[in-house]
């Protein structure tokens, strides 16, 4: 801001506007609200099955039909959008990965429940292997390679297969190089030309993933790192080509994960192209916050609020994060 438009103290007292919640309020330059919020969801076999995933307090995964009773409870309080995460059974995961196109999955069993519904909430699926991968990979691994095209060949199969199951949202986030552009073009060769693609464009290789691999049972499975696919948290002009990248394929719109140590990255990018941006509050920013609520060292109505608004002033337009629910309702109370 220049300084030649504000008048010297003690015309200028920038505390005046500070004095009252009304002034507060008048003068807020972002706000949160229940429609920036894209709920993610751990599905797991059986019925009438929630089991708490122990890194995350607070989280569970549910069975199908508890996924069902969680959308229509989202969908009444406003989020637009639920994302859904498989936990596969073991025994199902192959270094071919066929369960990611198998269209009795658990991530498409769930889809066709909440569509079947009839409820107002869109739902989101995940596009990568590592569900389902003997090796815990995002990618097929040959030789001890995780290998592009190949990799992207299986990618297409498992969105057709979420495309049929009814999602409405296609989140491809497995980082391989070309996948964007071949999802939508047999999206459109299909007849799917209206599922919107949510690329995870700019995807780093974090050690925030941690509990997230719990959740999904990816942990124990995987061989290696993911550096030769994932970005490297030291660049930035990087993220900026994906994004370019992927727009020029066809995604929608695009995301940046993690999230709180990237806010740069996501105002780098809404700046840079105007598209709809998106973060991911990943699992391990939310075990670090719960931790600290859970033992009173943080307030976490003000932390949980004030992290997410974060997102909101570096530009996002949607987060992904698991306080949606909570953070709907209490929205819901104001």
């Amino acid at each position: 801001m220049p300084s030649d438009k504000i008048a010297p103290f003690p015309k200028t007292r920038l505390r005046r506007i500070r004095q009252s919640a009304a002034t507060r309020a008048l003068t807020r330059e972002h706000t949160l609200s229940v429609s920036d919020l894209i709920w993610p969801v751990f599905i797991c076999e059986g019925d009438n099955i929630e089991q708490p995933v122990a890194s995350m307090p607070g989280v569970v995964r549910r069975s199908v039909d508890k996924v069902v009773e969680a959308a229509k409870e989202a969908a009444g309080l406003g989020i637009p959008a639920i994302c859904l995460f498989p936990y596969t059974n073991p025994q199902l995961k192959t270094p071919d990965c066929a369960e990611a196109w198998n269209p009795e999955n658990l991530s498409n069993r769930a889809t066709r429940a909440i569509k079947s519904a009839g409820l107002d909430i869109a739902v989101m699926t995940d596009v990568a292997l590592d569900p389902y991968n003997s090796n815990g990979h995002d990618g097929l691994v040959v030789d001890g390679d995780v290998v592009n095209d190949l990799t992207v060949d299986a990618l297409v199969k498992q969105a057709l297969s979420q495309a049929e199951a009814g999602a409405d949202i296609i989140g491809p986030s497995d980082m391989m190089d070309g996948r964007i552009g071949a999802i939508r073009l047999a999206l459109e060769e299909h007849g799917f030309p209206n599922v919107v693609l949510l690329s995870y464009t700019a995807k780093y290789a974090s050690g925030f993933y941690g509990p997230f691999r719990d959740a999904v049972g990816a942990s124990g499975a995987l061989k290696g790192d993911k550096a030769t696919y994932q970005m490297d948290p030291a660049n930035g002009q990087e993220a900026l080509r994906l994004v370019a990248r992927d727009l020029s394929e066809g995604a929608d719109m695009v995301m940046v994960k993690p999230g709180m140590p990237y806010l740069d990255i996501c105002h780098r990018v809404k700046e840079q192209f105007g598209v709809p941006t998106f973060a991911y509050q990943v699992s391990g920013e939310y075990a670090m916050l719960q931790a600290a609520i859970q033992n009173g060292w943080l307030d976490g109505d003000k932390v949980i609020m004030e992290s997410l608004l974060a997102f909101k002033r570096a530009g996002c337009d949607g987060i992904l994060t698991y306080f949606a629910l909570d953070v709907a309702r209490k929205l819901a109370k104001n």
